[in-house]
């Protein structure tokens, strides 16, 4: 029951809501991170439920130029291709902002699993935790790309993933200690379709999810799903 204690529910009735808590939430944590550290760290999740609020931070107003992005987790493809959780959010929001390139880190997975997550580790390595991560919620409980049965090295940051049992197989993704390492942790979980992963972690089942258990607790974001 500790993790479940750490774990805060919020409930909103409309796309819309939840979009406008999750902004404010974000452009507060980096506030706050500016004044205490000089600098926001953020992880961001891929998918459709984040995209519409990258789309939403385009238009607002914030010190761009202290914000540093990072990545849970990455596809295996090429550099532009349009599943790239890095082009994305690219498209819609970190090309419109004068966040400087040099603080952008996208996950090199065009160099295949392997050498990516060698790569990305370098990258994280010796910074201090992350401000705010951002994740997801699969409808089998997958979060990044840590996914039911499978075992990840945690001894490591970035972990390659080569049997990913939704296209395309090959991925990197940060391990769970890593996202750990976070002030900060928010889910945002939307549609019907989320109910079971959501019903199985609310009852205690041990779904990747449910392994992101910084010591500031998470706080989880739901839409079109029931909190029973």
């Amino acid at each position: 029951m500790t993790q479940l204690l750490a774990t805060r529910w919020h409930s909103f009735t409309s796309l819309q809501s939840i979009n406008q808590a999750a902004i404010e939430r974000i452009l507060q944590a980096a506030t706050e991170a500016i004044n205490k550290e000089g600098s926001f760290i953020i992880v961001l999740a891929g998918g459709s439920t984040p995209k519409s609020i990258y789309e939403m931070l385009a238009k607002a107003d914030a010190d761009w130029g202290k914000w540093h992005i990072y990545y849970n987790d990455d596809r295996c493809l090429p550099v532009d291709h349009p599943e790239r959780n890095s082009k994305m959010a690219r498209d819609v929001w970190l090309s419109k902002v004068e966040i400087p390139s040099s603080q952008i880190h996208d996950i090199p997975t065009e160099l295949g699993p392997v050498e990516g997550a060698k790569a990305y580790a370098k990258t994280l390595a010796g910074l201090r935790a992350f401000d705010l991560v951002l994740l997801g919620v699969g409808e089998d409980g997958h979060t990044a790309s840590l996914f039911p049965n499978q075992v990840v090295d945690n001894s490591a940051d970035v972990v390659p993933v080569f049997d990913a049992p939704k296209p395309p197989a090959e991925r990197v993704t940060m391990s769970q200690n890593r996202l750990n390492l976070t002030y900060e942790a928010m889910f945002l979980v939307t549609g019907a379709g989320k109910q079971e992963a959501v019903d199985n972690w609310r009852n205690g089942v041990a779904i990747p999810a449910a392994l992101i258990t910084p010591k500031n607790g998470v706080d989880v974001y739901c839409f079109g799903v029931e909190l029973k």
